[in-house]
């Protein structure tokens, strides 16, 4: 490791990455990984080896312990990375233009709706807006108005019965 790291040995480094590859492998499948992220976390390991070589210390510590905390921080890192959830594809630019003959087809359906609404008897239709454009509950409708729950109820569900067969 002194020669790769003194002198760029390539001949060092051959003898190391023949050493330590195929530990450094076996290490990370142990741990966990499979054949190919193993493999190819052991090549980064070795390029990481190489590129880094001017960090290593004997002093601090030796060879192996130095490859294997390398392999070791490469495992943590690819399992962080394949925790991570993929970003949301985000829509750039205008919104596409809308189909005419949908919008068109929107708009009859709300002019078939507001005559269908028109159409419904009074006492039905004041619930039904009070319940759905005033978002009231039934039982905030009855305390409004006085009526019974029941009759509220009632109400309510034979004008969306009537609206229902006008929109079919």
């Amino acid at each position: 490791m002194i020669r790769v790291r003194d002198h760029q040995d390539r001949a060092a480094f051959a003898a190391l990455f023949r050493h330590f590859a195929p530990r450094v492998k076996g290490f990370l499948m142990k741990s966990g990984a499979g054949a190919t992220l193993a493999e190819e976390c052991a090549q980064d390991v070795m390029a990481t080896l190489w590129q880094k070589a001017h960090l290593f210390d004997p002093a601090r510590a030796s060879v192996a312990t130095w490859v294997f905390t390398i392999a070791r921080n490469r495992r943590i890192d690819a399992l962080r990375k394949a925790r991570r959830a993929e970003p949301e594809e985000l829509d750039w630019g205008p919104e596409p233009e809308p189909d005419q003959a949908e919008v068109m087809e929107t708009q009859q359906e709300t002019e078939r709706l507001g005559r269908a609404l028109a159409g419904l008897p009074e006492r039905q239709r004041s619930l039904i807006e009070r319940a759905f454009y005033g978002e009231l509950s039934h039982s905030e409708i009855a305390a409004e108005t006085g009526l019974p729950l029941g009759t509220i109820k009632s109400r309510i569900r034979l004008a969306l019965d009537k609206l229902r067969h006008e929109m079919m």
